[in-house]
């Protein structure tokens, strides 16, 4: 095989991969960078995303950042490690710090290195505001870069070239390149020709989740994956290479790998992230024509991903949102809508359960149901206001009109699979961890390729952290001797 020495091989072409890339760059690292796909399409799913930021100044995060992370960054764990795993980082066991699924250095540094990444990404052009979401209600602020993630992906590539980083394109990482003492010391990859190139140097791992592959989400998801969809394009070529290699040599895993961040999509739609967030004014049927959540527990930013799971959970994963005339009359309703398909529209209940294949003497029983137990109140659309069904099971706790005016709409709806919940543990310079909870020597990995989410996501917090493990695992790796 042949080969070519630099100082840091980065695997993926996302925002983290970028980001580690132009950082030791700019230490002055010989830098090379691997992408599966062309130069016109790289980024992978940073390219498609709006890039929400859980920001509420280009400075600071939000209030409640480290303690949401914590709270949705562990799974169970004996009571007896609880007590060690507390522990500051150098009063832990090594062993101790493979174990502990919520690390308390790592979400502190996550926190505090968010806006000093973020001042970092201003001096390359990027702009941030707090610009209209599509969430019409929300509980937490939201920085996003002007232009979305595409404008991230274009100034930092930018950057990187021209700080001299070699770009291999349509090139698949395929397996980690060890020394006789177990540290890694390079990346063997496949180019389009077919033909294998080792890349010695350093290695940072960037390639995303798994979400792309239906092998490994058939073994960690269980066969009801088959019904998800990764939310964009980039989805696709995220297909796991980069934690399977890493597992391989004994790196320790992290985060929950039977779940993966879901949002929902309309499944007519073509496009990236034809989301469709207007179902907390309406009511979500199954195939069969019944209801099965709470459509609005609370503000739509913070739940529907809890809501997305249940539609999971259906018949074919497969719901439909039914709203009547008065949907629209929601200031912007538009924004909750991002499919590039046309309603399912009907004149009447029943006639709208013929055109979305439900039975219409179910639906109409279950739309009745629901419209008795709405109760008199204040409506106001656009904060939670309390308006609740009574005697309802599952009840509607919020914005509970009844649906009883014409044309009826309904907009079928499917669980998405943004990116999987399972990767690889890492330390506060993003290194990659063993299973005895020391560091890999010559391995990072950032972005999705690092688990850290169980049960439930924490919003707009997914491509920051791409972001800032990416910049410290190029400026680690750069400058580690």
């Amino acid at each position: 095989m042949n080969r070519v020495s630099f100082d840091v091989v980065v695997a993926g072409c996302g925002v983290a991969g970028l980001s580690a890339a132009v950082a030791a760059a700019e230490k002055g690292a010989r830098v090379a960078i691997i992408e599966r796909t062309t130069r016109e399409e790289r980024g992978g799913q940073s390219r498609y995303t709006e890039a929400y930021l859980r920001m509420k100044s280009e400075s600071e995060v939000s209030d409640d950042f480290e303690s949401h992370i914590a709270e949705n960054c562990s799974g169970y764990l004996d009571p007896e490690l609880l007590t060690e795993t507390v522990r500051p980082t150098e009063e832990r066991s090594a062993a101790a710090r493979a174990l502990s699924l919520s690390d308390p250095d790592f979400i502190q540094t996550f926190a505090e290195q968010s806006g000093p990444t973020i001042a970092w990404l201003k001096q390359f052009g990027v702009k941030f505001d707090f610009l209209p979401t599509q969430f019409l209600t929300k509980s937490q602020p939201r920085l996003l870069p002007v232009g979305g993630g595409e404008a991230l992906v274009e100034a930092l590539a930018e950057q990187a070239e021209r700080r001299g980083v070699t770009f291999y394109y349509e090139t698949t990482a395929q397996s980690l390149e060890l020394d006789e003492d177990g540290q890694v010391v390079g990346l063997v990859t496949r180019g389009s020709d077919g033909r294998r190139l080792v890349l010695n140097g350093k290695v940072v791992l960037a390639s995303g989740g798994f979400e792309g592959n239906a092998e490994m989400l058939a073994h960690y998801l269980g066969p009801r994956s088959i019904n998800l969809r990764p939310v964009s394009r980039g989805g696709y070529l995220n297909r796991g290479e980069g934690i399977r290699m890493a597992l391989h040599i004994g790196a320790a895993a992290a985060g929950d790998f039977a779940s993966y961040h879901a949002e929902p999509i309309d499944p007519r739609a073509a496009g990236s992230e034809p989301s469709v967030f207007i179902f907390p004014y309406g009511i979500l049927v199954n195939s069969e024509g019944r209801r099965f959540t709470d459509e609005a527990p609370g503000t739509v930013d913070a739940y529907y991903e809890r809501v997305t799971r249940r539609i999971y959970e259906q018949t074919n994963g497969l719901a439909y949102v039914v709203l009547d005339a008065k949907h629209m009359d929601v200031p912007n309703y538009k924004l909750a809508i991002r499919t590039d398909q046309p309603p399912i529209v009907g004149n009447a209940i029943g006639e709208l359960a013929e055109k979305i294949g439900v039975p219409a003497d179910v639906l109409e029983s279950t739309v009745k149901a629901y419209n008795d137990a709405c109760q008199p109140g204040t409506y106001k659309p656009l904060e939670l206001d309390g308006l609740a069904t009574r005697g309802l099971n599952p009840p509607k706790s919020n914005w509970a009109l009844p649906i009883d005016k014409g044309p009826y709409h309904a907009y079928p709806i499917i669980s998405s699979n943004v990116f999987t919940f399972g990767g690889l543990k890492v330390d506060v310079n993003a290194r990659v961890l063993d299973s005895d909870g020391r560091p890999i020597g010559g391995l990072y990995a950032a972005g999705e390729t690092i688990g850290v989410y169980y049960r439930n996501y924490t919003g707009a917090t997914s491509v920051l952290k791409g972001l800032v493990f990416g910049r410290l695992a190029g400026i680690d790796a750069a400058t580690r001797r």
